[in-house]
């Protein structure tokens, strides 16, 4: 009997059959299907991850909306406060008043290019004012700076005790404005009024504060008086935000307190170092305050041009010479552009040799 042949199949094994694959498989032709129609997950088509999706034109506009919104009073203010008063000394700097005729006449403002930037630097009580600041910045910011990292570390010791207590103490004198600062120490240095002067007297240690050697160191504690607090408190703040399983790591290594402080703490508030430094530079060259209240508390050393700032106050208020006041003014700023760049430039150096 003749037996009926099968119809010709898929070439392989057949379906049922040992070692045979389905033909959806990793092998087949077809991705696998899901039950609805899809490819399954582990399928050899299924697809790869989604790319990123950009966001919509609409959400990227509103967000540089919002942007310009709230960066729009700084630029405002910025440029209030900031760009338009340095833009009107320069204009101002080009300038010079000139009367006409025997001088009863009204004073016209004559375009004299640099002559005031000429006139400011030729002048010897301009140029002695420049000495006068470096010699203030040579003992000020050392002592302000060391000074404020002192205290600083002190209150972050182990060692210390009522720390809110010394912060407020050491902050206070911050809170008073500085013209009262001033004269309540020119009242300090005033013989015959001041109690440390009878104090010093009495024990046989006679000190001139308005002469022509204690002038300087005079101006010198009125400054630090007034902003070793403020500082303290930007290194105290960046000292506490020190990781203190750092400090507890190096305890267990057998670090002692200064090893901790030197090689440790340091080191992790470069950048309030950096900060302090330059706002002491800056502050330095601003120095007008201080030595005004000594002039007008009966110091013969502190002349009306004893520093670049007291020589623009009286070139523009005294001899009502605008256009001179301005030149030394942005001098004085061009200095203060100069000497920031380097103490950055000299910090950043350190940082990366680190």
């Amino acid at each position: 009997m003749r037996t009926k042949r099968r119809p010709p199949g898929p070439t392989g094994p057949v379906s049922g059959a040992p070692g045979a694959r389905p033909p959806g498989g990793a092998g087949g032709d077809h991705p696998a299907m899901t039950r609805d129609g899809g490819p399954t997950a582990g399928g050899a088509g299924a697809p790869g991850p989604a790319p990123a999706r950009r966001a919509p034109r609409g959400a990227r506009a509103r967000t540089g909306a919002a942007a310009g919104v709230l960066l729009t009073p700084f630029f405002v203010l910025f440029t209030a406060v900031t760009v338009v008063p340095i833009g009107y000394a320069v204009w101002l700097s080009l300038f010079t008043e000139k009367q006409s005729g025997l001088g009863f006449g009204g004073a016209t403002s004559v375009f004299s290019g640099l002559d005031n930037y000429t006139a400011a630097l030729g002048d010897r009580a301009f140029r002695e004012g420049f000495w006068v600041l470096a010699g203030y910045c040579v003992v000020y910011i050392p002592l302000m700076v060391g000074g404020a990292l002192a205290l600083a570390l002190l209150l972050d010791s182990a060692l210390a005790r009522a720390r809110r207590f010394f912060q407020l103490a050491l902050f206070l004198p911050h809170a008073v404005p500085g013209i009262i600062a001033a004269l309540i120490w020119v009242y300090l240095y005033t013989p015959g009024l001041s109690p440390v002067v009878k104090a010093l007297d009495s024990g046989g240690i006679g000190f001139d504060f308005f002469s022509s050697s204690g002038t300087l160191p005079s101006v010198v504690n009125i400054a630090l008086w007034e902003w070793l607090g403020y500082n303290m408190v930007i290194f105290y703040a960046a000292l506490q935000a020190i990781d203190r399983s750092v400090l507890e790591a190096a305890t267990m290594d057998g670090a002692g307190e200064w090893r901790t402080a030197l090689g440790i703490k340091l080191p992790l508030i470069r950048a309030s170092l950096t900060m302090v430094a330059l706002f002491t530079v800056i502050g330095s060259l601003q120095l007008f305050t201080e030595p005004l209240i000594l002039n007008q508390g009966g110091s013969a050393t502190v002349t009306t041009t004893w520093t670049p700032n007291m020589y623009a106050y009286t070139a523009a208020f005294n001899r009502n010479d605008y256009g001179l006041a301005a030149a030394s003014a942005v001098l004085l700023a061009l200095a203060a552009a100069l000497l920031s760049f380097v103490v950055t430039r000299l910090t950043n150096r350190k940082g990366a040799t680190a």
